[in-house]
């Protein structure tokens, strides 16, 4: 079972100039903790202590507190980067109910990571470290350091796609290669310039990788990241346990993301449901008037009536369905095998 870190407020932060509100983090959190997350990452984009000298609204402070009130069974986590954080800044992330951190520095400069890491692990938080520009280094020096980012403590290592050039091939040769290295879990975190960061989420998984990170419709730095939604489903329609209800995640994007930001690229719910169940556009019209008329919720039609028919439904098939539907009342019709929680 792979793991998803869920960053969208730390590495979303960047496309509103860290400017979420005390309460936006609580509403995403809580959500996100209900949806069924288990590492949701918080902050500045820059990590613990950039608030001092960037244009954040909230502290460190106020960002681990709005989320910790609201956390529930998942694990809230910052990123740190040296220099820019310093160790009172990883205590007081501890102090005030964080439980994970992701140290990161330029694949270089990795040593820089080594008393951190410690400290952090000796303050009892679950320690990551990224590898930030990995793909600067050949694979055998990265192996070299990850081996002292091991021995430093660290509990998971990552590549790090900064630019978000990587190919596929490339992601999954790094992780691959990691994986023989070290004894950590792995992980892979990627930018979307060239439009691949879900194939090289897939390629990291396939080759060995126990964490990706996504965000909410891939608002993030640059070109943003993988997409959270769209994600579950690539990984869900290739054999991967993920539990999380994709449409449900959509949601949360359409109540506090979609409205925040002009920049994203990102597919919604409706989209998301056709490519989960290869429905073709073309009967989206036919769906949407018996859906209306029958007042049920045209993703639970264009999946059950593509389970009977992916090619050609015809008119009829669609209004049948629309129909059975509204006799069910059912709010768990699409994706049965996620498990759907509510939001406490």
């Amino acid at each position: 079972m792979v793991d998803i870190l869920e960053c969208t407020i730390r590495d979303g932060s960047y496309v509103i100039d860290f400017q979420w509100t005390f309460e936006e983090v609580e509403n995403i959190v809580r959500e996100l903790a209900s949806a069924g997350f288990k590492y949701i990452e918080i902050g500045n984009g820059t990590g613990l202590g950039a608030y001092r000298t960037t244009n954040s609204l909230l502290t460190d402070a106020e960002y681990v507190q709005a989320a910790g009130a609201h956390k529930q069974e998942a694990r809230i986590g910052a990123f740190f980067i040296p220099g820019i954080g310093c160790h009172e800044d990883l205590k007081l992330f501890r102090d005030h109910g964080g439980d994970f951190v992701r140290i990161g520095t330029n694949v270089n400069e990795s040593e820089e990571a080594f008393s951190y890491i410690d400290y952090a692990r000796k303050l009892g938080l679950e320690v990551g470290y990224n590898f930030m520009k990995s793909y600067a280094v050949p694979h055998f020096e990265l192996c070299v350091r990850a081996l002292d980012i091991e021995r430093s403590g660290a509990q998971v290592i990552a590549i790090v796609d900064s630019a978000g050039g990587m190919m596929p091939d490339e992601v999954g040769h790094y992780v691959a290669t990691l994986k023989e290295c070290v004894g950590t879990r792995v992980g892979f975190h990627g930018h979307n310039n060239l439009l691949l960061a879900n194939a090289n989420n897939l390629s990291a998984v396939r080759h060995g990788a126990d964490v990706i990170d996504t965000t909410l419709m891939g608002m993030g730095r640059g070109s943003g990241n993988s997409q959270t939604e769209s994600m579950i489903v690539i990984l869900t329609k290739h054999g991967y346990r993920v539990d999380i209800d994709p449409i449900e995640v959509s949601n949360i994007s359409a109540k506090y993301i979609s409205q925040r930001t002009t920049q994203l690229k990102g597919v919604d719910g409706l989209e998301l449901t056709q490519g989960f169940a290869f429905f073709h556009s073309s009967y989206l019209k036919l769906v949407e008037k018996h859906a209306t008329r029958y007042k049920v919720d045209p993703k639970a039609v264009i999946v059950e009536v593509s389970r009977i028919n992916k090619v050609d439904p015809s008119e009829q098939l669609i209004e049948d369905v629309a129909q059975q539907l509204s006799v069910k009342k059912r709010v768990d019709i699409f994706f049965p095998k996620f498990h759907r929680r509510k939001v406490r």
